[in-house]
C-alpha cells in the first residue's frame, strides 16, 4: 500500500463529501419539482422505478425487487410505499401464493403524475443550464464508481 499524501485528508479533496454535497444540492434543486408532485425525493425514486416498470415490467413488481433496484431495504421501503398508498399512487397486495411477498402496482393517478413530471423535468434541466453531455459522462462515471464500491462490500 503505498502512503497518500498529507493533503488527501483535506476535506475538499475527499471524493465523499463532493458527492455527499452534489447529492444534497441536486435534491434542493427538485425541492420545488417534486413540491408541486406532493412527493419527497425517495418517493420520486420510487415512482421512477414503478414508471419505468409499467412500460416494461416485470412479471409481478415485488417490493423485494423494489428494494434490489433502488439498493434500499424493506424497512427503508414499506413507510415510503405507505405514504404513496395513501396518495393513492399505488397499491400493494400481499402474494397470495407466498404472504411474504409484497406486489405493488400503480393505480390510474400514479401513472397520469408521469405526465405532469415530463415538463417539470424539462424545465429543471433547462433552468439549472446543466451541461446533458457532461452529466451522462458523471453518471457513467458514478456508475462504475458504485460497482467497484459495492464489489468492496
Amino acid at each position: 500500500m503505498t502512503d497518500l499524501p498529507a493533503t488527501s485528508l483535506a476535506l475538499d479533496d475527499q471524493l465523499c463529501f463532493k458527492l455527499y454535497a452534489a447529492s444534497r444540492a441536486v435534491t434542493r434543486a427538485y425541492k420545488p419539482m417534486l413540491d408541486q408532485l406532493g412527493l419527497t425525493y425517495p418517493q420520486y425514486l420510487v415512482m421512477l422505478v414503478l414508471w419505468e416498470w409499467h412500460t416494461a415490467a416485470p412479471l409481478q413488481p415485488t417490493l423485494k425487487a423494489l428494494g434490489e433496484r433502488l439498493l434500499l431495504d424493506s424497512g427503508t421501503l414499506t413507510p415510503l410505499l405507505k405514504r404513496l398508498e395513501h396518495l393513492a399512487l399505488i397499491t400493494r397486495r400481499r402474494s397470495a401464493v407466498d404472504e411474504r411477498e409484497v406486489h405493488l402496482r400503480l393505480t390510474d393517478a400514479g401513472q397520469a403524475l408521469r405526465e405532469r413530471v415530463q415538463p417539470l423535468k424539462a424545465r429543471l434541466l433547462c433552468d439549472s443550464g446543466v451541461d446533458l453531455g457532461q452529466a451522462d459522462v458523471l453518471r457513467q462515471g458514478l456508475d462504475q464508481l458504485l460497482q467497484q464500491v459495492r464489489g468492496l462490500s
